[in-house]
């Protein structure tokens, strides 16, 4: 099969969505399908490259705003955006389109498939409830643009069922069209070997720091939490909220055994994943969290938000513990018990590593496979526009 993978963003900007995107194109490729990505050119210019051994193509994507003179800019700049589109589609000639993550990337996506009648997909990964501008309840244009998507999509995906019941609930989403199609992670050997001898403990968490990723919320607790001299939290990631996340651990009592590294290669989260005693996921809102999976491939339990889709795969107690993030005194709680019981914390990472089995990059693949073939057998049979 030929397939556009369209993506609201790709590497080398890191984020969940871009390594979904990344695993789905390589796991592609490997099975023999012919694939492209295309994704939103930041800088407005078109722009080609190769990454994970994949075409990618960025392209302008305007959008018009609520002034006049955004409104003009955009009249003025779509039709030169419309025709790269339509360029880069007869390049490659796809027999679908596979939004992931919808944003500028889906209304130009959907406009494209009215004008070929190619079939497209569109996979969600939760932007209409974690958005840190809340765009879907904010811009005309972005709902727009979504319920127009749904209509004319094949098929509906999301990374876990709350995102699907939003989809229904606010953009006209049926049940006929929506299944969940969970992340994944790559399951390459063994899990590392941790350094036994070391005496530092760990509470480690990964992540953009952006506010809906709770990171705040964790320094309090961990600054609650009764803890030996020799834990750390060691928050990953970087964000605009990185200066403000810096000051306050500044300010608590603890601020030495806090520290904030940066933005860390893959690589570097997995060893220091398997170094961790716990990870943390404190999102205000979280609509699957690949962090979870990497955490469990090494063996290591996590404590989870309740908010979200992560009560869907993490069972409270047995791979990990359930919280509101917004109660630190029980984040607190969770922080301490699996300090103070690092038999439980083996045994609660024994079961997350098995329970990580069925949630690989292949799983997610097979799924998008048999949603790819259903769709294009379907346009198929309806009779196609001249080229």
């Amino acid at each position: 099969m030929r397939v556009a993978l369209v993506a609201s963003s790709f590497l080398p900007y890191e984020g969940g969505v871009e390594r979904h995107v990344a695993a789905v194109a390589e796991k592609l490729v490997a099975r023999g399908h012919d694939v492209q990505v295309w994704t939103v050119a930041r800088n407005g210019k078109l722009q080609r490259y190769k990454n994970t051994g994949v075409e990618v193509t960025a392209l302008p994507a305007p959008l018009p705003n609520r002034s006049l003179k955004g409104v003009l800019r955009w009249i003025w700049q779509s039709p030169g955006a419309i025709l790269h589109w339509i360029g880069v589609y007869r390049q490659f000639n796809p027999e679908l389109l596979h939004v992931q993550c919808l944003g500028p990337n889906g209304t130009y996506a959907w406009i494209l498939s009215a004008l070929t009648r190619r079939p497209i997909i569109l996979s969600s990964h939760g932007e209409t409830m974690a958005d840190q501008d809340d765009v879907f309840s904010t811009s005309m244009i972005a709902q727009m643009s979504l319920r127009l998507a749904i209509h004319r999509a094949a098929h509906v995906t999301g990374c876990s069922t709350v995102v699907l019941h939003d989809l229904e609930e606010r953009f006209g989403l049926t049940r006929e069209t929506g299944a969940v199609v969970p992340n994944g992670v790559e399951l390459d050997g063994d899990k590392l070997a941790c350094d036994a001898a070391s005496e530092e403990v760990t509470v480690l968490a990964i992540g953009r720091l952006v506010r809906v990723k709770g990171f705040d919320l964790l320094i309090e607790a961990f600054s609650r939490a009764e803890t030996a001299p020799n834990v750390r939290l060691v928050i990953g990631g970087d964000g605009p909220e990185r200066a403000a996340l810096l000051d306050q651990a500044a300010n608590t009592s603890c601020a030495s055994r806090i520290s904030l590294p940066g933005r860390l290669s893959p690589n570097e989260v997995r060893k220091r994943m398997s170094k961790a005693r716990m990870v943390v996921i404190p999102s205000r809102f979280e609509a699957f969290g690949i962090t979870a999976l990497e955490a469990w491939r090494e063996g290591v339990p996590v404590i989870a938000t309740l908010r979200g889709g992560l009560p869907e795969f993490v069972s409270d107690a047995e791979t990990g513990f359930l919280i509101d993030p917004e109660d630190t005194g029980a984040l607190a709680r969770s922080i301490e018990t699996l300090l103070q019981d690092p038999g439980l914390a083996n045994s609660m990472g024994r079961r997350g590593a098995q329970r990580v089995r069925d949630l690989t990059w292949d799983a997610t693949t097979t799924s998008y496979e048999a949603i790819y073939r259903s769709a294009i057998t379907r346009s198929a049979r309806q009779p196609q526009p001249r080229s």
